[in-house]
């Protein structure tokens, strides 16, 4: 619920387990009160937020306190509102013109004192979840004006000892490695100018003092829906102070608003609670699943994916046998990879020339198609529209539709330059082919890949051609959404080079992600431990592979390959028909017994309850209604003999009772959350162990 004192001019937005309040001063500045355990408004009015004197010239004593931290007067706090207002003007002066409350919504409403540049501060609580979501929108009724930092929002952390920032890096092929580390003084600006959401860092944070555990502890979070360039900035300062500031955009690019113009911000979501970094976890999947996803409700199938067996030699024949192949094993979905269309016999040449390749394809894809229909599996395709290849048709037909600058030569990565999206022409070419491939060849799934950032983003000929860092990823955007709404039945799966473009932006139109072209499964330990921070396990794509890895050569057993994968959206991605019997054998019982555990998996809580470092990593989903659980055990090294230690469990009902069906035993919940389930794995390298536990 969200309260208002208008006397004080103090709004509350109250969830079941937090509270959140701001305040205006005097002089109409947003004045962050209050972020944390749930308070009501009167308890909220005894906390005193008024101007403290200053004690000397250099310092503001109320600096890092402001709800949008915006550039001017004394505050010298890094800006999140930056705007030039003339050629001699700049920062913003505040003054309030009223609020409105709609339901879970607050919009609190500004302008200049002067210039007739308007601001909303929005709110909105995410029922269900102790979410709250922020934005901002500026709109100018005069002259031009010149943006040149907006963030979503600043939040305010309360004052503690000691803080540690938790996020992840990484790289292609190495993505989502979680960091826990002291959070330095000064700022630490986590960011990507790649135009994408990018590989080596991923748009949230969490914050806490130090001392958060999986299960205990006081944690903030923060996370941004953008498919773009973006920062985060938290700011440390020597009295203790710290903000957490994040949007899109990158230095150097500015938003031109000329008179009449609008700019919305991304939802920049926060998220307090006091379980620890595990209730943190699956506060964001709750969000997720209830707010973001477009069909949250469904269960994502079993794919299989014919790269690695065919890679760009793909005709009919060869696909209809490993759709078969496929079929035969359990698996619910085909998916054709890269080089079917245009000239596409290897990565040089074909993007752009979406036209099927007739030499492997004599009918078109359609027989192929239906024979994956008639198979009784859906038929998914591999696109990527944003792309084009010096050599295509379409480049030769259009080089001015890429992203280029007048006198620089244009940088090709993976043989690859990048369309300009946010050009209309370009967003109406791109949805005419896609809509007529998706609706002739009865295509339920589309694989939509993106191999390479923004180089020379320039637009000659436009007047603002900084807008299209922006409009690129919308446009990106209405054209998903306009898809989907065309096809119902579409699902998507976005991808990146693997895991450039994971966020909860994309996540609002793809059904599921590509967490890394990695697919090592003792890597993926790792890539997967990161993912789960924020984002559900029914969002994170995961295959079982052909050994020795193509990245890593490691060769790890099929067995241990299926029980990581598993914990995901189980995917096929190996050579099939090269796999002997009891390879195809095995694989058929493990996809049997995912597609018994997966709506807890893809639908349940999720509780870490040893860490990837540990010599025995383990996770367990639990349903909602704690009538099953399943729980994954690796142990990616033998150790020297010795009674393995019971594995605590957690989320369970202590009064229930829970069997497993496969060995018959049965456990007291009391005794699995307080003692734990006695843990055999088998002896050698890369042991693993998947249990259903089923209330009795």
């Amino acid at each position: 619920m969200i309260e208002c004192d208008e006397q004080s001019r103090t709004w509350v937005l109250r969830t079941a387990a937090a509270s959140y309040a701001l305040r205006l001063t005097d002089e109409d500045v947003p004045r962050h009160v209050y972020w944390g355990p749930a308070l009501t408004l009167a308890q909220i009015a005894e906390l005193g937020t008024g101007p403290r004197p200053w004690w000397d010239g250099f310092n503001d004593p109320d600096e890092g306190t402001d709800e949008l931290a915006a550039d001017g007067g004394t505050r010298f706090w890094p800006p999140a509102l930056q705007v030039r207002l003339t050629e001699h003007t700049r920062a913003l002066e505040w003054r309030y013109t009223g609020y409105t409350i709609d339901g879970p919504h607050l919009r609190v409403g500004f302008r200049d004192r002067h210039f007739p540049l308007r601001c909303a501060l929005h709110y909105r609580i995410a029922r269900g979840t102790d979410v709250v979501e922020r934005w901002l929108e500026l709109a100018n009724d005069g002259d031009g004006v010149e943006v040149i930092r907006a963030d979503s929002a600043s939040w305010v952390l309360p004052r503690w000892p000691d803080y540690r920032l938790s996020h992840v890096t990484g790289r292609w092929a190495g993505e989502s490695r979680l960091r826990r580390e002291p959070l330095a003084h000064g700022e630490t600006v986590l960011a990507s100018r790649r135009g994408i959401t990018g590989h080596h860092a991923n748009p949230w944070v969490m914050v806490d003092d130090g001392s958060a555990t999986e299960r205990h502890g006081e944690v903030y979070g923060a996370a941004l829906a953008w498919s773009g360039s973006w920062r985060i900035t938290t700011t440390r300062s020597a009295t203790g102070r710290v903000t957490v500031s994040g949007g899109f955009g990158q230095d150097g690019v500015r938003h031109r608003l000329a008179p009449g113009d609008r700019l919305t911000t991304p939802v920049f979501a926060g998220l307090y609670t006091r379980g620890g970094f595990g209730a943190a976890s699956r506060e964001w999947h709750r969000y997720v699943l209830g707010h973001v996803l477009p069909h949250p409700g469904e269960t994502r199938p079993v794919l299989y994916n014919s790269w690695e067996a065919t890679g760009f030699d793909v005709d009919l024949a060869g696909q209809e046998a490993l759709a078969e192949r496929a079929a035969a094993l359990g698996v619910e979905l085909f998916v054709l990879d890269d080089g079917w269309f245009g000239e596409r016999t290897g990565d040089h040449a074909g993007l752009g020339d979406w036209r099927v390749n007739r030499k492997r394809f004599p009918d078109g894809l359609r027989p192929l198609s239906d024979h994956v229909h008639r198979l009784g599996m859906r038929f998914g395709l591999w696109v990527e529209p944003e792309m084009v290849s010096p050599d295509s048709d379409l480049h030769r037909a259009r080089p001015d539709w890429v992203l280029h600058q007048p006198h620089r030569r244009r940088s090709e990565l993976r043989h690859q330059l990048v369309l300009n999206f946010a050009r209309p022409d370009v967003a109406t070419w791109a949805h005419d082919w896609l809509g007529a491939l998706v609706a002739e060849n009865r295509i339920d799934f589309l694989k939509w890949d993106m191999n390479r950032p923004f180089t020379e983003a320039g637009w000659p000929g436009e007047a603002d051609p900084d807008r299209l860092w922006v409009e690129h990823t919308r446009a990106v955007y209405t054209l998903m959404d306009r898809l989907r709404a065309e096809h119902p039945g579409l699902r998507v799966e976005a991808c990146a080079g693997g895991g450039g473009r994971i966020d909860l932006g994309m996540l609002a139109r793809a059904d599921q992600v590509w967490p890394s072209d990695n697919t090592d499964a003792l890597d993926r330990l790792d890539i997967h431990h990161g993912f789960g921070q924020v984002y559900p396990a029914r969002t994170m794509s995961a295959w079982v592979t052909d050994v020795p890895n193509f990245g890593t050569h490691r060769s790890v057993p099929l067995r241990f390959r299926f029980h990581v994968a598993m914990s995901g959206v189980l995917g096929i991605g190996g050579d099939i028909g090269k796999w002997p019997e009891e390879d195809l054998a095995f694989a058929r019982e493990q996809i049997a017994r995912y597609r018994d555990l997966r709506a807890v998996v893809q639908h349940g809580r999720l509780y870490r309850l040893r860490p990837a470092d540990d010599g025995v990593t383990a996770l367990q989903y639990v349903a909602a209604d704690t009538a099953c659980a399943v729980v994954f055990a690796y142990r990616p090294r033998g150790r020297f003999p010795a009674p393995a230690a019971p594995l605590r469990l957690d989320g369970l009902d202590p009064a229930a009772r829970y069997r497993d069906p496969d060995s018959g035993a049965e456990h007291s919940g009391a005794v699995l959350l307080s003692h734990g389930l006695p843990l055999r794995l088998p002896e050698g390298d890369y042991a693993s162990a998947v249990i259903r536990l089923d209330r009795i």
